[in-house]
């Protein structure tokens, strides 16, 4: 979205009726809230498949930062 529309969502947003900005706010995070569920599920089957393929290490905090220092 370029900003002239962006700046005009937001300029045509100030003159709405308060009710009508309710339901806005209200449906935008709702939106919100689905993308960063979107995120984290492609994130989630990443890591399950870079532990399938054997890319993720397991060990104990401590094993993960001797590991970090040997780096």
């Amino acid at each position: 979205m370029s900003n002239v529309n962006l700046n005009q969502l937001i300029e045509n947003f100030g003159h709405l009726p308060v009710n009508d900005k309710e339901y806005f706010v209200d449906v935008i995070k709702k939106q919100l809230i689905e993308s960063k569920r979107d995120v984290i599920a492609r994130r989630a089957k990443e890591a399950m498949s870079n532990l399938k393929k054997g890319m993720v290490k397991r060990g104990t905090i401590k094993e993960l930062e001797e590991d970090l220092d040997s780096d």
